[in-house]
């Protein structure tokens, strides 16, 4: 058993609470007492505000390696795609696990404690399959492992190469061959071989789950082993959707409705379904969504980097869609500036300050997201919660001066990843005063792993 006392933390309400002892017994919080002044004997004391662990709900492990690489020219998402397909032409297991490793560390190092990883690069160069048709996978999971961090897997099925403007579908090219496995039978075939137990989980710190990459890659008639697979696991169900207008028009080209409306059809919405950017929806879509009580999964920063646009955050949430956050592309691996961009993009997009409370935007970093990665037992500080704590330093440049009364506020619409200072993951401490315990250097391991996939062919 072990106590950290907290100067201030967030309990999940309008504001912080002031002296709170926190004690834990295995990788659980047993109890939790507010308004000591000073630390019980024997306890870790972490000043600051902290939070639950933060739940990066959409990553694409992979794409770290293009940060700030692609920003010389001028060019859209699908542009910026053609340089993702080269890294990923470039991974074999052994370079993956390492670049995982590496951004899983740098994910932590950022108060992140569970990745949702969205899963497509299964095969090896051409499509073959490795002699473990899911070594890429597993490769994944040891690297969250190593790193510290609970994952879920996100298994997805990509079938097709996408839609054409007309709504004819594009076949596979290049190192799109690696993510697909011919049909939709055969994807469920591999991934019941990664191994879940009947509750869906992989491993004590990691949990399978599926995805269908966007009606562009997975045709409607391929959805369903996806739908099932979710359903005979109760695992969650993610899918890219609408982050682009291009998609739905081809959507609407080809099958005569939009993107949401086709994954209804599927089966595809629900409470354990996540929908990735939701950025260009008509309102019949939020009113499906809403209905459907599907999460919303927002990913700002790679939003912006790609130029996709601002997604109707506040509408989708006024509908009944819970919102989550994800880093996705990396730009930055910043939670906090992910949330705060949620409520910006409100004020840019309507003129009007306010949309989301910073206690909206704390529940969608936190326990929302891990709701959706199928770890409702985390992103909470109470008994009987996995014992995920995340301190923000007070005494930064960036946050020196804050007030109690307002250190919520502060923390979510002026701190940064750079403030975190202490992480403790299933009650390990993993960051300690900003250093990674685990992996030793985390710049020189992305630094090692990333040169290899830019340098010249």
């Amino acid at each position: 058993m072990s106590t950290y006392w907290c100067e201030l933390a967030w309990l999940g309400g309008d504001g912080v609470d002031a002296g709170v002892a926190i004690e834990v017994e295995g990788d659980r919080i047993t109890t939790v007492t507010t308004g000591l002044a000073a630390a019980p004997g024997g306890a870790v004391r972490l000043d600051g505000v902290t939070f639950p662990g933060l739940a990066n709900a959409h990553s694409h492990a992979f794409h770290r390696a293009l940060r700030g690489a692609t920003q010389a020219v001028q060019g859209t998402f699908w542009t910026w795609r053609e340089r993702m397909y080269t890294v990923a032409g470039r991974l074999q297991p052994d370079s993956y696990l390492a670049l995982a490793r590496a951004v899983y560390a740098e994910m932590a190092l950022a108060g992140i404690t569970c990745v949702g990883e969205f899963h497509y690069l299964h095969h090896d160069a051409g499509g073959a399959r490795y002699a473990d048709p899911n070594q890429m996978g597993r490769a994944l999971i040891e690297a969250a492992a190593q790193a510290g961090l609970r994952i879920t897997l996100l298994d997805t099925c990509y079938l097709r190469g996408g839609l054409g403007p007309d709504g004819s579908p594009v076949a596979l090219s290049g190192a799109q061959r690696r993510f697909s496995d011919g049909d939709g039978a055969r994807w469920a075939e591999r991934a019941g071989e990664l191994g879940a137990d009947e509750h869906g989980m992989l491993g004590p710190h990691a949990r399978a789950g599926v995805a269908i990459h966007s009606v562009r890659a997975v045709p409607p008639g391929q959805m369903q082993p996806v739908v099932a697979w979710s359903h005979a696991f109760g695992a969650p169900l993610h899918a890219h959707l609408s982050e682009q207008p291009a998609e739905n028009e081809a959507c609407l080209a080809a099958y005569g409705v939009t993107p949401a409306r086709l994954l209804d059809q599927a089966g595809a919405l629900g409470p354990r379904s996540t929908v990735v950017h939701a950025t260009h929806l008509t309102g019949d879509d939020i009113g499906l969504l809403g209905g459907s009580r599907s999460v919303a999964c927002f990913c700002p920063t790679t939003e912006a980097d790609l130029a996709d646009g601002i997604g109707p955050a506040r509408a989708l949430a006024d509908a009944g869609c819970p919102l989550s956050l994800g880093s996705d592309s990396h730009a930055v691996v910043d939670l906090l500036a992910e949330a705060r961009l949620v409520e910006m993009g409100e004020r840019l997009a309507g003129g009007r300050r306010g949309s989301f409370r910073a206690e909206e935007l704390a529940t969608a970093a936190t326990v929302a997201g891990h709701a959706c990665l199928g770890w409702p037992e985390a992103g909470e500080i109470a008994p009987g919660a996995l014992a995920d704590l995340v301190t923000v330093a007070l005494d930064t440049p960036r946050l020196a001066g804050v007030q109690a009364g307002t250190a919520l506020e502060s923390v979510i619409f002026a701190g940064f990843a750079a403030d975190v200072r202490n992480v403790v993951i299933g009650g390990r401490d993993v960051v300690a005063g900003g250093r990674h315990l685990l992996v030793d250097d985390v710049p020189a391991a992305l630094d090692a792993a990333i040169a290899p996939l830019l340098s010249p062919a």
